[in-house]
């Protein structure tokens, strides 16, 4: 069953590790800032990150994004999924190189879980590159059934070994129109 959701804040990651990584990540914000059921409050810093997964990849370009939005979780992932498609994610994109890829990680204080849809995303507390640049935007969040901030889960796997994050402050995403700063 779809969640309705009333006007609740919400925490998407951005990744990308096809084509102009940089232009992708802004389409993404770009399309978030102009839909008519979203307002965009935030947006992290761009991290650059090593592939996490089977067999090698390109390094992605991170961001999180914070929204506010009263639509039908639903219906966004469906726009969302169309989002991808527009840029060229196959539909089989899971696990594979991609130029968009947009998740849901957190909705309030939300808990949920359908063929379609988990809130909190299940891998959110494992993955630095998740949580890096979550933290520039929600330090203080409290992740849902665990008591734990995303700040200090992040402060957590830092300290272990595992893929580079990597702050990319020559990357900056506007959260308006695209073209000022592109990857070169």
């Amino acid at each position: 069953m779809a969640e309705k959701l009333k006007h609740r804040r919400i925490w998407l990651g951005l990744g990308t590790n096809q084509g102009d990584r940089l232009a992708n990540l802004q389409q993404a914000v770009s399309f978030l800032r102009a839909h008519s059921a979203i307002q965009l409050l935030s947006c992290s810093q761009v991290y650059e990150t090593e592939y996490v997964g089977p067999g090698i990849q390109d390094h992605y370009l991170n961001a999180r994004v914070e929204i506010q939005s009263g639509s039908d979780l639903l219906v966004l992932l469906d726009d969302f999924q169309k989002l991808e498609k527009s840029l060229g994610r196959m539909a089989d994109g899971h696990m594979k190189p991609r130029p968009l890829d947009l998740d849901f990680l957190l909705v309030d204080d939300l808990v949920m879980s359908d063929e379609r849809l988990e809130i909190p995303h299940p891998r959110l507390h494992e993955r630095l590159f998740v949580l890096e640049p979550l933290n520039d935007i929600a330090a203080r969040k409290k992740i849902p059934n665990s008591g734990e901030t995303v700040g200090s889960l992040c402060a957590k796997i830092r300290r272990k070994d595992g893929a580079a994050v990597m702050l990319r402050p020559d990357l900056v995403l506007e959260p308006g129109p695209s073209g000022a700063n592109m990857e070169e």
